[in-house]
């Protein structure tokens, strides 16, 4: 059953390590090869035009199932509340590494025809690009906020009007340390302009941490639990300036939570 079917959903404590991962001291050195398989031939089905909604849900699974072959865990919570609103939604989070990037298509595109506000470059990389691509997501810089704004109130819109939700990070890079003031206002902004409610996310997904000298290769560390939850759709008022507040405490809360769980 997809992971998006449940309001819960917790890795089997139970699940066997793959046979190569038992080998291997690092995760990583099985990890990635997995990935690579699943990237290239996603890659291959949207050049031919064969990549869909569906595709992508399952090969973002596959990459899920890739990290808890290595032994990584995952508690996911919440997720009925993506359900509660029939129309399309801006979904707002922390960002904290290439995980959640790579794995929230299982969760939300079954319920949520979905896509990104994304870097410019991650569509020009040679073997991610065309699967990024075939999403057609919002494109922003990162280098001009006037810019970067225009385009993702213009293109937001029309997503949003279309019936297409947007998963939103408003942080300007990814980072295991949540900064509130780091934290912009661009989804409530675009929700209220388009007139939709807002479902806030927390991820904690340092497992997959951020590589030195190209982020999206870092380590992977089994022993770091995978934290999604979603909270409750809430609909933005005036400038949502009380929203936003809401969110960033939503976020701050389930960060230090997991945190304590873990010790």
């Amino acid at each position: 059953m997809p992971v998006a079917d449940y309001d819960t959903y917790i890795t089997d404590p139970d699940r066997k390590r793959s046979f190569l991962s038992s080998i291997f001291l690092s995760p990583k050195f099985t990890f990635y090869p997995q990935l690579y398989c699943i990237v290239r031939r996603s890659g291959r089905q949207a050049l031919n035009g064969r990549y869909g909604d569906r595709e992508w849900a399952e090969s973002s699974r596959e990459v899920m199932e890739a990290l808890e072959n290595v032994g990584v865990c995952f508690e996911l919570t919440g997720m009925d509340n993506m359900r509660k609103v029939t129309g399309p939604v801006v979904f707002i989070g922390n960002h904290m590494s290439t995980l959640e990037t790579m794995v929230l298509p299982a969760i939300i595109e079954p319920v949520q025809h979905t896509t990104f506000i994304v870097k410019t470059s991650l569509v020009t990389m040679p073997v991610f690009g065309p699967v990024m691509r075939s999403r057609d997501p919002i494109l922003v810089s990162r280098t001009n906020p006037r810019e970067d704004l225009k385009a993702v109130m213009e293109r937001g819109l029309e997503k949003l009007n279309a019936g297409i939700s947007i998963i939103v990070f408003p942080q300007s890079t990814r980072t295991s340390r949540f900064n509130p003031e780091d934290f912009n206002t661009l989804g409530v902004k675009l929700a209220a302009r388009a007139g939709v409610p807002v479902v806030p996310m927390t991820m904690k997904t340092d497992a997959w941490g951020n590589g030195r000298y190209i982020k999206e290769f870092g380590p992977i560390d089994a022993s770091k639990k995978v934290y999604f939850t979603f909270g409750e759709p809430m609909s933005i008022a005036g400038r949502g300036t009380e929203e936003h507040e809401k969110i960033i405490a939503f976020i701050q809360q389930n960060l230090n939570r997991w945190s304590d769980k873990n010790g």
